[in-house]
């Protein structure tokens, strides 16, 4: 195949998102194969990644919000790729361009609810187009949900149980990419464009030496940013219950929601000497607890049905994580995490801590199987041979999205189904 050229839209290093991170991961691989731009609305960006790719900055509200001058050419597709996550603080810029130049829509989140009301409170997005599109997709139940997250009285992660609308991301869509089979189910169930599925990258690194203390206290660690869905709270309630039984001490990582209750919390459970808020931490900083962890917390629920780069990185330092039973985390291999049941969720935190702190050894398989299938499925070289793939049938999937909007226009919404879509797509083709 021709050398194509990726536009990426997206957060970049040091934007403390992961998705900023798995950019910054895949970058060398993906530049080995194919010319690279990335576009970032932001001021400033790490300069080790212009070794790899051209940096430009991009406006969406702009009559050419991406300037080419000066590009030169090359004998490939030019595909855009717009970086969706669900925060609106790193990814206004890239819907806003979504909804407007076609390309290829990552969606790292497939119910994006937090992001669109985010959008909507700080006056980048119309609350009347996401009246719309939530009737659009969704029916009455999806409009009468709008006006109660409008009015605050549902909260998006709630709403997004319900009515991702994932959906508000395709108008231009040429395609789109997902890190979760579920995501990629979604997709193809739109019936908008062609869905595709790559495992999410994240590069293994050197194995670190053992560092888990054999004895001593048990070493318990979270991170990222810890909204009510990370379930923070049932992870202190559990580990309260343990106070008198086990010695643990947890380290919180990151961002937290609300730092006032979470502080209040700890001092309710009487846990001030047991748990250490540490703030956001850099890379190196993190992995050496990771490292030294003997379980690690990366509880979801609800699931924005994203894959997990926080899972990638407890697997790459060789740790044990408790997962939620639900979503990605629930189609990973049983020997590779610890399944945490929603239903009774404090009970089995609790029994698992204490079984862990029992039995040492257990905790360090299911960490050793992680690692193997992080190194298996996960290395940036087969993420980006797989959007290699993908841009080899972008010049026809660009053909088709062209064609099933003509026939959307025809037979409106109510009548496209991708079975009439696609017939009436080949008799425009033929005709």
């Amino acid at each position: 195949m021709s050398r194509p050229r990726f536009h990426w839209v997206g957060p970049l290093p040091p934007a403390r998102t992961d998705i900023a991170h798995y950019t910054a991961r895949i970058l060398p691989a993906l530049a080995a194969r194919a010319e690279v731009v990335l576009w970032t609305d932001a001021e400033d960006w790490d300069p080790a990644l212009e070794a790899h790719a051209t940096v430009r900055r991009y406006d969406p509200h702009t009559d050419f919000p991406m300037p080419l001058d000066g590009l030169p050419p090359v004998d490939g597709p030019e595909i855009p790729v717009f970086q969706i996550g669900n925060s609106w603080l790193f990814h206004t810029g890239p819907l806003l361009l979504a909804r407007r130049v076609p390309g290829i829509v990552m969606l790292h989140d497939i119910a994006i609810q937090d992001l669109l009301r985010g959008m909507i409170e700080h006056g980048h997005l119309s609350p009347g187009l996401y009246r719309a599109e939530m009737a659009r997709r969704h029916g009455e139940a999806g409009a009468r949900a709008a006006e109660e997250v409008l009015a605050d009285r549902l909260r998006p992660h709630e709403a997004a149980v319900r009515f991702p609308l994932f959906e508000i991301a395709l108008p231009k869509a040429v395609a789109a990419l997902s890190h979760t089979p579920a995501g990629e189910a979604a997709i193809a169930r739109s019936g908008l464009v062609p869905a595709y599925g790559l495992d999410l990258p994240f590069a293994p690194g050197a194995e670190r030496p053992a560092a888990r203390a054999a004895d001593g206290p048990l070493r318990l660690v979270q991170f990222g940013y810890l909204a009510p869905n990370r379930r923070l709270d049932q992870v202190l309630e559990a580990l309260a219950s343990l106070r008198d039984r086990v010695d643990f001490r947890l380290e919180v990582f990151g961002t937290l929601w609300d730092e006032a209750h979470v502080r209040g919390k700890i001092a309710e459970l009487r846990l001030a000497d047991r748990v250490e808020l540490r703030g956001f931490a850099a890379e190196a900083e993190l992995d050496a607890a990771l490292a030294a962890a003997h379980l690690v917390f990366n509880l979801r629920y609800p699931t924005m049905g994203e894959a997990s780069g926080s899972q990638l990185r407890i697997w790459a330092a060789s740790a044990a994580a408790a997962v939620s039973d639900t979503g990605w985390y629930r189609d990973l291999p049983a020997e590779s995490v610890l399944r945490i049941p929603i239903e009774g969720e404090v009970a089995a935190l609790s029994a698992l801590v204490a079984e862990i702190d029992a039995d040492r050894a257990r905790g360090a398989a299911v960490g050793a199987a992680g690692r193997a299938r992080l190194i298996a499925r996960h290395t940036p070289e087969r993420y980006a041979e797989g959007l290699l793939e993908a841009a080899a049938r972008y010049e026809r999937d660009a053909r088709d999205a062209l064609l099933a909007a003509r026939a959307g226009r025809l037979l409106g919404d109510t009548a496209r189904t991708r079975l009439a879509t696609d017939r009436l797509a080949r008799l425009l083709e033929t005709g």
